[in-house]
């Protein structure tokens, strides 16, 4: 199997989140596995939210992917971004890097092995709803037992000389201004304006990005080499304390009522990105002492999360992509968030590692490489081949 082909044709299924639906890209990946003579079942814990596991679970390593994407608009895109164009360099369109490429290097690493007549010792899940925290996908599947713990990768799209061993942490919510309206005449002296204290708080979150968090010494080596090697591929000039620091997005604001009336309501939906040493919960405590007059109702949280450099896991991953690009590879801990974040709490040992080209995540023209396709699907069956030595 190809990875190019399959990652194009996944791309041209639309599995936006919202709405969520993965029913159709389900199928595609049941159907190649069917040919392969891979039992699978397919759950729907909502309409239209599918997942697939393999049916037998409980191997000693477990390959994961998501196959929802955030949605896309058509203006800017070299190509259509649900068209998974193919030309001589790369795959474009909306998932290609997050993460449809990821999971057809899985299957065409799986399937290598099949097509040699060898049935290798891994389990497989592909889930819904990582875009939104993951109810219906790797949550559900956790809860009800379906996926059992083992070591794990997560084909998430990495640096391709680096596995992720670790995320940030999350506080994502909705914060709502109430103020007193009044005519905009006589502002601000009669008047108090919604909006302006939404203006007064994103300034607060400004102070909030200043405050540094110092790495744990057992982390401060990796958290330096991550900081790096994010300067690298973003070419971000100078120091860059994205791990060390608060990353805020205030994304959506709305308020007001009419333009010569003082703003009655504003909201905001926050996202906060949290450095290592950093607890949710005792951040979130603090925004609401410093705003006790506003409702917040927080919608996903949780705390930074890794697993040891010195796991299996992660020394396999590495001499895997040691052995593929001819290198001494180092993990790294990353600024964003994924479905590891559940599979530890649950027991797995997970790293993430996959094909892309992150400057693209969720942006326009989103592309990935028909080389890092196939070099990660090498790297797949390096570290597949190292657990059949394991069990056999």
């Amino acid at each position: 199997m190809d990875p190019v082909r399959i990652c194009s044709d996944l791309v041209q299924i639309n599995s936006d989140n919202p709405p969520g639906n993965t029913a159709e890209a389900i199928e595609y990946i049941r159907s190649l596995l069917d040919s392969l003579g891979i039992a699978t079942d397919v759950t729907e814990s909502a309409p239209g939210h599918c997942n697939l596991i393999t049916f037998r679970q409980g191997h000693p390593l477990l390959l994961c992917g998501h196959v929802d994407v955030v949605p896309a608009l058509d203006d800017g895109w070299l190509h259509p971004p649900y068209s998974g164009h193919i030309d001589a360099e790369y795959v474009w369109g909306r998932g290609s890097t997050d993460m449809k490429g990821g999971c057809a290097a899985i299957l065409a690493a799986v399937a290598s092995f099949v097509d040699e007549g060898i049935e290798p010792p891994v389990s497989l899940a592909f889930v819904c709803d990582e875009e939104v925290g993951g109810p219906h996908g790797i949550t559900y599947l956790l809860e009800k037992e379906l996926i059992l713990p083992s070591d794990c990768i997560v084909a998430e799209p990495t640096p391709a000389i680096a596995p992720c061993i670790g995320q940030k942490g999350l506080c994502r919510f909705m914060i709502q201004f109430s103020g007193t309206p009044g005519h905009s005449s006589l502002y601000p002296l009669i008047g108090r304006s919604a909006v302006m204290d939404a203006v007064t708080f994103i300034e607060y979150l400004k102070e909030l990005h200043t405050i540094e968090y110092p790495a744990a010494p057992d982390m401060a080596e990796i958290i330096a080499y991550s900081e790096q090697l994010l300067a690298d591929v973003f070419e971000v000039q100078g120091h860059s304390p994205v791990l060390t620091r608060i990353m805020y997005n205030p994304g959506v604001i709305a308020g007001g009522e009419k333009a010569n009336i003082v703003a009655q309501k504003c909201s905001l939906e926050v996202d906060l990105r949290l450095p290592f040493g950093c607890d949710t919960h005792a951040l979130l405590q603090t925004i609401r002492e410093n705003v006790p007059d506003a409702e917040i109702t927080p919608s996903s949280m949780w705390n930074f999360s890794y697993t040891p450099p010195d796991a299996r896991i992660v020394h396999r991953i590495c001499s895997a992509i040691d052995a593929q690009y001819g290198i001494s590879s180092q993990p790294f801990v990353q600024w964003a968030a994924s479905d590891a974040r559940e599979l530890r709490k649950h027991g797995f040992s997970v790293i993430e590692y996959g094909p892309g080209d992150i400057r693209t995540l969720h942006a326009v023209n989103e592309r990935v490489l028909h080389d890092d396709l196939r070099k990660a699907t090498e790297v797949y069956k390096h570290v597949i081949l190292s657990y059949m030595k394991s069990v056999f």
